[in-house]
């Protein structure tokens, strides 16, 4: 009887948390099929892929506003690992005087309502002339992305034995090859997690890029909200599917580079 109500007890909770992770999705999926569905019907009325076509056609947009994703997404990470790398290090690996203080200021673009922060970027933007450009875009995909690369680089930095740095600079390395030969390759792990979590948080970017970059520059997200705004809720499924697909090769290409084992060195 105990063994029974703990198998049902543990059912139920994976049942939960199945439905919580993929009845969203199964919506999304539903919303990409259906023709039309409307209230209070539970299920669409009819079925089909005509909407597919109207996404998936030469003269759409998605793939031009996919692309635009990607290339964003790829710069911010390249930016944050160039100034993550340095700052990670220093904070891993030096004794830095207010290190906790340094690590909390980084949090801070968190800390402040987003919307009102975008809005102060847009304005100075505008005044230097980056609004609408992919560069004034990536700047603002950076701002959240270097926390994320900051905190996980440092851990990286922090993880690695300093007996094996000790090792190199006695057997004659510089200390500058220590580091490109010993510290940076035990730390790619961590870099490597830094720079999916940096992606994926660029690719799913929507206010940032809505204050800064429209109208001249367009994301999958910025199409996602455009047709959900005007009620085509199937187009805004499908794109939503679409990045969704985007981000799940992303991650599969990291993975073959990235397992569990590297990942626990992370600490």
């Amino acid at each position: 009887m105990r063994a029974a109500l703990g198998w049902l007890w543990r059912g139920g909770v994976l049942g939960t948390l199945a439905f919580l992770i993929f009845g969203p999705l199964a919506n999304l999926v539903l919303w990409a099929v259906a023709i039309q569905w409307y209230f209070p019907h539970k299920l669409p009325l009819t079925y089909g892929l005509r909407y597919w076509g109207e996404v998936l056609k030469p003269t759409s947009d998605a793939f031009a506003s996919l692309g635009t994703s990607i290339l964003i997404a790829v710069i911010t990470v390249l930016v944050c690992l160039v100034l993550a790398i340095p700052a990670g290090y220093a904070l891993g690996r030096r004794s830095l005087p207010g290190r906790g203080l340094i690590l909390l200021i980084v949090l801070l673009p968190q800390a402040f309502p987003s919307v009102a922060v975008y809005l102060n970027i847009a304005r100075l933007f505008y005044m230097v002339g980056l609004n609408g450009t992919i560069t004034g875009v990536v700047l603002v995909h950076a701002v959240h992305g270097l926390v994320i690369a900051v905190w996980i680089a440092a851990a990286a930095f922090a993880a690695v034995d300093v007996e094996l740095e000790f090792a190199a600079r006695n057997m004659g390395a510089s200390a500058v090859h220590t580091a490109l030969t010993v510290t940076l390759p035990l730390a790619a792990p961590g870099l490597m997690a830094a720079a999916i979590f940096v992606f994926l948080e660029s690719l799913d970017e929507f206010t940032g890029t809505y204050f800064v970059g429209v109208p001249d520059i367009t994301t999958l997200p910025l199409m996602m909200f455009t047709a959900s705004l005007a009620g085509n809720y199937q187009i805004a499924a499908i794109t939503a599917l679409i990045q969704l697909v985007a981000s799940i090769a992303f991650m599969l290409l990291i993975e073959r580079f990235l397992n569990t084992e590297m990942l626990a060195k992370v600490g």
